[in-house]
């Protein structure tokens, strides 16, 4: 495996508290739902942190990166690497694609184990398109030209505090 970081001018840099800036929340308020979420840098790391709540039907919190022009260094790769560090619980990382619809995303799961850095890389072919947690089988296969934001979500159905670190975002 050969990781090409993402050009420094348009990567995520954790280590500029300008980069909180960038991030934005799109909790279940927008459904009626109570979770909470946000964005900081901590220690040269993004941290997704909150609170999933169940109450009013709510159950996902979620951040997007503004779209930038890093996205483009995507398309010349195989897929994407994360180095992240989690609390037990299954988060997804979710692309925007010119593809799909508004409401609609490519995802790929996965449950860091709590405490511990790892380094995760997903192929574009592991994503699949949802349309509000509904697959989407009729939606073409991920291609990589059509990224233009990413994101990551919590939605396993569990209340309570929950802690993403993520230390670097590279094409794979």
């Amino acid at each position: 495996m050969t990781l090409t970081f993402l050009s420094r001018a348009n990567a995520p840099d954790f280590n500029q508290h300008r980069e909180e800036q960038r991030w934005f929340a799109v909790n279940d308020g927008v459904m009626g739902g109570v979770s909470r979420s946000t964005f900081r840098i901590d220690a040269g790391a993004g941290c997704f942190i909150g609170e999933v709540s169940l109450d009013n039907g709510g159950g996902f919190a979620s951040i997007r990166r503004e779209p930038d022009h890093f996205e483009q260094s995507l398309a010349k790769s195989n897929g994407v690497t994360l180095r992240i560090r989690g609390d037990g619980r299954t988060y997804q990382l979710r692309l925007k694609s010119t593809a799909l619809d508004e409401a609609s995303a490519y995802r790929v799961a996965f449950t860091p184990p709590q405490g511990q850095w790892e380094t995760l890389a997903f192929t574009w072919n592991r994503f699949e398109a949802v349309r509000r947690g509904t697959l989407l089988n009729d939606a073409p296969p991920l291609s990589s030209e059509s990224i233009y934001q990413l994101g990551f979500l919590i939605a396993d159905r569990t209340a309570g505090p929950f802690r993403l670190d993520i230390a670097s975002i590279a094409a794979l």
